[in-house]
């Protein structure tokens, strides 16, 4: 993995984001031919699931929601990693992970001691407003709020009739813990590769039965690069 990383990165595929003055933990950037990729991958993605169809429509939310919408789904309250600390360097990891704890033990040596397991919130604060005291909003730390507090419009304006679909690509930010990018590349990528996504949300009622006829997707291949010709 750590060769196919450093490959990505000689190509022009992926970046570590602000590399040149130490890079930032959790974040990358997409290169030249990234972003050709990363573009092809939508653009194929959404021709399938909504453009070919007649059961499914688009939408791009807002990545910043009212605090509300969270209050209400739960996550202000659920959505929490356990996190605890070691007491010698105070490096944070996340506490359900045993082996990445016994890794770490194993740098130091001396026994190390851990602090009590506290949960932290993953959702992204953002302070809104040019005066004090500030509104708190928070980034979209899931992909399908978006869909869920727009049904109504979505069914209003577009007079779609149940069964449908809603799909959407866009970020979700998480406040995940990461190690720093230049000593952990591979683990980074599997940490922010999460904050793009596509999704496709199925409504229906128990009268009508399997919504959209999600199976036949299963048949649909994405060439991911060109086939050369002679």
């Amino acid at each position: 993995m750590d060769k196919i990383v450093a490959l990505a990165k000689r190509r022009g595929f992926i970046y570590p984001s602000s590399e040149i003055y130490g890079g930032i933990a959790g974040f990358w950037d997409y290169g030249p031919l990234g972003v050709e990729l990363k573009r092809n991958l939508k653009n194929e993605w959404w021709r399938h699931m909504v453009q070919l169809r007649d059961d499914v429509v688009g939408l791009d939310a807002s990545i910043i929601m009212n605090s509300k919408v969270w209050e209400a789904s739960g996550h202000l309250t659920s959505f929490a990693d356990p996190l605890v600390e070691c007491k010698i360097c105070h490096k944070r990891f996340r506490a359900d992970k045993e082996d990445l704890l016994k890794d770490h033990e194993a740098e130091h040596k001396e026994n190390v001691a851990w602090t009590q397991s506290k949960k932290f919130n993953l959702l992204t604060e953002v302070l809104l407003g040019v005066t004090e005291p500030k509104d708190v909003a928070y980034l979209r730390g899931e992909i399908t709020q978006g869909v869920f507090v727009n049904f109504k419009n979505v069914v209003d304006s577009t007079r779609v009739k149940i069964p449908f679909g809603i799909a959407q690509i866009g970020f979700e930010i998480m406040n995940r813990m990461s190690v720093c990018f230049m000593q952990n590349l591979q683990q980074t990528l599997s940490i922010t590769h999460r904050l793009g996504g596509a999704s496709l949300k199925g409504f229906t009622t128990g009268e009508t039965g399997i919504c959209l006829g999600i199976t036949s997707l299963t048949r649909i291949q994405i060439r991911m690069r060109p086939i050369p010709h002679g």
